[in-house]
């Protein structure tokens, strides 16, 4: 699970509330890894109340401050028979300086591997990439330096990822990198929005939620003039296709392909569909048939649609005809039955 960062915690709290129910809800066994931020034990306390609140049996703090922290081995443990992780915001080249490369990581990776859910936000959403943003400026145009790349966990492969992605308009700087390393995708992700990726019949499928969206850069095909750029020059960057994603869409990872849109029907909007499609059917019929006067068919489908409590206080045919309401004209002479 990617996280743009400032996912909402207490009003809407649909993202959080999605991984303490992948991670097991009521069985869930949480490690905490606030390693990124400098709140520390704050920020576990934070996170360890709302997953308690929402459901998960166990949420441990994972804090290595060192690289031989990292290499704890309680720590690894606590890892090794977590159910889901979650890393926490702040500063993400402490992060991978931290972890990637050690014992704590290789658990992270393990983990993945067996089928835990791994979310992280801000920080910990660039760091599940292959190529991680170390730091840089924001802005719209792709310029050369810009930003800087470190190595991350490797969990979506191929890839660079990026956060707070449209709030702190980073859109140039995940360009530059693709622009310099085309056969990665760029995959910016919004606040309180996330990117969750998993296998299906062997492909890496991100599917998105949240009130924001995931953009994409696939530079597979693109133009670039990296190689050759002055320092701090606008980037040349022809050719990239270009994705926004919102909540909803599905995108291939593997294949680089949207994925097609299926639309949810509402059950009710369907029951009411097709009864009145029986309806105008059964109108057609009466009609070819003439069988009846059109008022009297507006009558009976009036009675049709309401309730039958309201129904059962109507005037029977025994006591009124079906059409009461307009009394044949009087016969004259010479009238003759049709």
């Amino acid at each position: 699970m990617i996280i743009g960062g400032a996912e909402d915690k207490l009003r809407r709290p649909t993202i959080l509330t999605h991984f303490v129910s992948l991670a097991g809800g009521r069985d869930a066994r949480i490690a905490v890894i606030p390693t990124a931020s400098s709140l520390g034990r704050e920020v576990v306390e934070v996170y360890e109340a709302l997953f308690t609140k929402y459901g998960a049996a166990e949420v441990h703090a994972v804090r290595p401050e060192t690289r031989d922290e990292a290499h704890d081995q309680a720590l690894v443990k606590t890892l090794d028979e977590a159910t889901g992780i979650f890393m926490t915001g702040g500063n993400q080249l402490k992060l991978s300086g931290v972890v990637c490369g050690t014992p704590v990581g290789d658990a992270i990776i393990r983990a993945h591997q067996r089928g835990a859910v791994v979310a992280g936000t801000s920080a910990g959403a660039s760091i599940q990439s292959s190529h991680m943003v170390a730091f840089g400026v924001g802005g719209a145009t792709p310029k050369q330096r810009m930003t800087q790349v470190a190595a991350g966990l490797g969990l979506v492969g191929t890839s660079v990822i990026d956060q707070h992605f449209d709030q702190r308009n980073r859109y140039g700087r995940l360009l530059m990198i693709v622009s310099q390393s085309p056969q990665l995708l760029g995959i910016g992700v919004d606040e309180d929005t996330c990117a969750l990726v998993e296998e299906l019949d062997g492909s890496e499928v991100l599917r998105v939620m949240g009130r924001g969206a995931v953009t994409v850069f696939d530079g597979a095909r693109m133009v670039s003039n990296a190689h050759e750029a002055k320092r701090s020059s606008p980037l040349l960057a022809s050719g990239v296709v270009f994705h926004v994603l919102p909540e909803g869409s599905a995108f291939d990872l593997t294949t680089r392909t949207l994925v097609p849109h299926q639309t949810a029907v509402d059950q009710e909007d369907a029951d009411e569909l097709a009864e009145a499609s029986r309806d105008l059917r059964q109108l057609a019929r009466d009609i070819a048939a003439a069988d009846a006067a059109p008022s009297a068919i507006r009558r009976r489908l009036a009675r049709k649609r309401r309730p039958t409590a309201l129904r059962s206080n109507e005037p029977t045919a025994e006591t009124a005809g079906e059409d009461a309401t307009e009394p044949p004209a009087a016969a004259t002479e010479g009238d003759t039955p049709a």
